[in-house]
């Protein structure tokens, strides 16, 4: 630790210099709160060190759950604490590379003892850390996952979490503390350990010694041994140790968290005043009071009671046990405690920012969509677009946030445009580096061969930019797609992948590409896909925009093909009950088929009577579902039998089609097929090899040859091969075919 005329120099833990402070709250270092406020401060990213671990922390220790190895400090990106199992929230650990154990800086300075006296906890008086990493399940069902290294007692075999029967012994707090720049006043209600009095009744049997009465004090159920415990946040009254189900009078639930007493779970009970606490609580529970300048000015205290009131957090309304200030009136949830204060959400291409008072009258949440109705209480805003608000629960939704606070970390600015404009006409496109394209505005000659290198689809009507030199085209609209954008799909932005590859599946729509496409990680959209933002106007329903709002409910049909979709978009308006999946959302409006000499129209389905028939499978088409239709109306043709599976694919481009197969358990093989993707617009139709059908879909596929690995044994195969089939379905039903008959050889 360097000190400087100006300020304090803590490299591990921070680029800036920090100065001395003394604050009570929870240390962006390790993650925890320490009873002791000392430590230090850097104002411009709001970023504290406690000074316990700024002193403690070096390069290498010692620990005592891992005697045999050095630990060495590491960064990330390692997750979760190997002792107490809980994620890491600072960038530093210590690490056993040997071992990969991982132990983070708070079980680092307070290390957890080797035998742990819990008498007033369990039949027998003592249980022992098992250091090594099991499943387990917890004696005293928290109800939390059993993984790291638990508590166990040798005589009955049972295993308990570590932070379920052990808090560290913290030290006193001093007894004046700064606790803000505006105001200093004494510090009276130091953060302590749960304070838990064992009854100082003993259970006698009339006639027995002291010796006698111990051993038969160790086979007692621990609801005779101390049946009872003085809580702090319950000091009127003892309360019951009780399992199974709670009265039928109480709520069922902890009165701190709110959770829900588990009927095969020990919990704690005052039938006097209807107070019950569940295990977690009772051992670990909240701190009494609290000060996080991030959270509110003034000290928070907890108050254990039931009472209706509305967090000033989030704006929703709570039933117990918030966190008051009994300066100003402030009230917030216990969870709404760890709100993030800048972050970036799918919806929205800024940064948006922590609000204590949205002050926006009949302002809309940009993700629910529903109106701000507690406008006074907390949110997100946007501070480059005024009116952009959304509400607290929504904006860090699992579905909406990455989870990383952005607090401190400087917003990079970078190039997202595709292309750099020459003149009015020309453009550089950076998927297109060799040669410029030039703007056609077309509208009057039907592009049926020329295709889009973007989508794959067919140039059509729209403007396009074509390569001076070569073939290269992209329509007007997917030139214009920038490098990176977020979608409401995905809460990682998502990158534009240019590069000619392998064929890929569209995450959203489900069908198959090998055109551009935005990926992040596993995620994978085609550039139609990923164009479609809220709010969306499809022209089957004009009169209201679509928005994608996940429901738990089962009400993912698709309005448009009345299948079952993973994806949808939905009419907010209250009766109107309108679903869009995203595979009809990008069906093309005007196609060409070799059906009719004139462009075919999509219908968006209609009430008839009588029988509607297709023109290219000579089958029964239902008029209500979405459909294609001549200019004069005569024709009712499928859209898989106008479309095919393949329209992504890019005509006389070939690819390899993966296929793995486990069948056998103990085999493990793959199968790539190099496929080349053919116009299906000879005078004869060829069969397909897998459905013995002529293939009527306008593009196929052609299979060139297969390879056949085997993982285990390492050995290839390669076999050619000029088969046919008409769909990426078949194609892949044939590959499984194949796996299957040369595994039985």
């Amino acid at each position: 630790m360097d000190s400087e005329a100006e300020g304090v120099s803590l490299p591990l833990f921070h680029e800036h210099l920090m100065v001395p402070r003394y604050e009570l709250r929870i240390g962006d270092c390790c993650g925890r709160s320490e009873s002791s406020s000392e430590g230090f401060y850097c104002k411009s990213c709001d970023f504290f060190v406690h000074k316990k671990c700024a002193d403690e922390t070096s390069e290498s220790i010692q620990h005592p759950s891992h005697p045999n190895h050095t630990l060495k400090l590491q960064r990330k990106p390692a997750t979760r604490c190997s002792l107490c199992g809980k994620s890491f929230i600072g960038d530093l650990f210590y690490r056993c590379e040997i071992c990969n154990f991982d132990v983070d800086l708070y079980c680092a300075k307070y290390p957890p003892p080797d035998i742990l006296d819990v008498s007033d906890m369990h039949w027998h008086d003592h249980i022992d850390l098992l250091k090594e990493q099991v499943s387990f399940d917890c004696f005293f069902k928290c109800g939390k996952i059993g993984d790291g290294f638990p508590y166990i007692c040798q005589i009955c075999d049972v295993a308990f979490h570590m932070d379920c029967v052990w808090q560290p012994t913290l030290q006193p707090q001093p007894e004046t503390i700064p606790l803000h720049p505006r105001e200093r006043q004494p510090e009276t209600i130091p953060l302590q350990p749960l304070q838990v009095e064992r009854q100082t009744e003993t259970i006698h049997s009339p006639d027995s010694d002291s010796d006698s009465d111990s051993d038969s004090d160790h086979s007692l159920h621990p609801r005779e041994r101390w049946p009872e415990i003085i809580h702090s946040y319950h000091s009127l009254h003892p309360l019951k140790f009780l399992t199974g189900k709670p009265p039928d009078y109480s709520d069922g639930k902890c009165r701190l968290c709110g959770g829900k007493v588990d009927t095969h779970s020990h919990f704690y009970h005052c039938s006097s005043c209807n107070f019950t606490l569940d295990h977690r609580c009772a051992v670990n529970p909240p701190a009494q009071t609290l000060l996080d300048l991030k959270v509110h000015d003034h000290k928070l205290t907890l108050l254990p009671r039931l009472d209706s009131f509305t967090c000033n957090a989030c704006g929703l309304k709570g039933d117990r046990s918030p966190y008051v200030c009994f300066q100003c009136g402030f009230m917030i949830h216990q969870d709404c405690l760890a709100l993030p204060r800048l972050i970036n959400i799918n919806r929205h291409d800024h940064r948006v920012s922590r609000t204590s008072v949205l002050g926006l009258v009949n302002s809309v949440c940009t993700v629910c969509h529903r109106k701000v109705m507690e406008w006074t209480c907390g949110g997100y805003c946007c501070k480059q677009c005024p009116g952009y608000v959304v509400h607290s629960k929504c904006a860090t939704r699992i579905d909406v946030w990455n989870g990383r606070e952005l607090e401190g970390v400087p917003e990079e600015k970078e190039d997202i445009e595709p292309y750099v404009v020459i003149d009015e006409s020309t453009i550089h496109h950076f998927s297109h580096r060799e040669h410029y394209l030039r703007l056609n505005g077309n509208g009057l000659l039907w592009e049926e061969n020329k295709r889009c290198d973007a989508c794959s689809h067919s140039i059509s009507l729209q403007s396009f930019y074509g390569c001076t030199v070569c073939d290269f085209s992209l329509h007007k609209k997917c030139a214009e797609h920038p490098k990176k954008k977020w979608h409401v799909l995905h809460n990682e932005r998502l990158a534009l992948v240019t590069s000619k590859g392998d064929m890929f599946r569209c995450n959203a729509c489900t069908r198959v590409s090998n055109g551009f496409r935005y990926q992040n990680g596993d995620k994978k959209l085609d550039v139609r896909c990923s164009a479609i933002s809220e709010p969306f106007f499809h022209p089957s329903h004009p009169h209201h925009p679509l928005y994608y709002i996940p429901t738990e409910k089962d009400d993912n049909i698709c309005s448009g093909c009345n299948l079952e979709e993973s994806y949808v978009l939905r009419c907010i308006v209250y009766g109107c009950g309108f679903v869009l999946g995203f595979a009809c959302a990008t069906l093309p409006q005007v196609v060409k088929h070799r059906v009719d000499d004139h462009p075919l129209s999509l219908c968006y389905g209609e009430k008839a009577s009588g029988k509607y028939w297709c023109d290219i499978c000579e089958k029964e088409t239902n008029p209500e579902i979405w459909f294609y239709t001549c200019k004069d109306h005569r024709d009712s043709l499928h859209t898989m039998c106008v479309l095919g599976d393949c329209l992504g694919l890019m005509p006389r481009s070939t690819f390899n089609y993966r296929e793995g197969s486990t069948t056998r358990g103990y085999k493990s093989t793959m199968l790539v097929t190099s496929t080349e993707v053919v116009l299906n617009n000879s005078m004869s139709r060829t069969f397909c090899i897998q459905c013995n059908s002529r293939c009527m879909y306008p593009i196929i596929l052609k299979a060139l040859d297969h390879k056949v690995q085997n993982k285990k044994t390492k050995k290839k195969k390669k076999k050619k091969s000029l088969t046919y089939v008409c769909s990426e379905t078949c194609m892949r039903q044939f590959n499984l075919r194949y796996l299957t008959k040369e595994q039985d050889v």
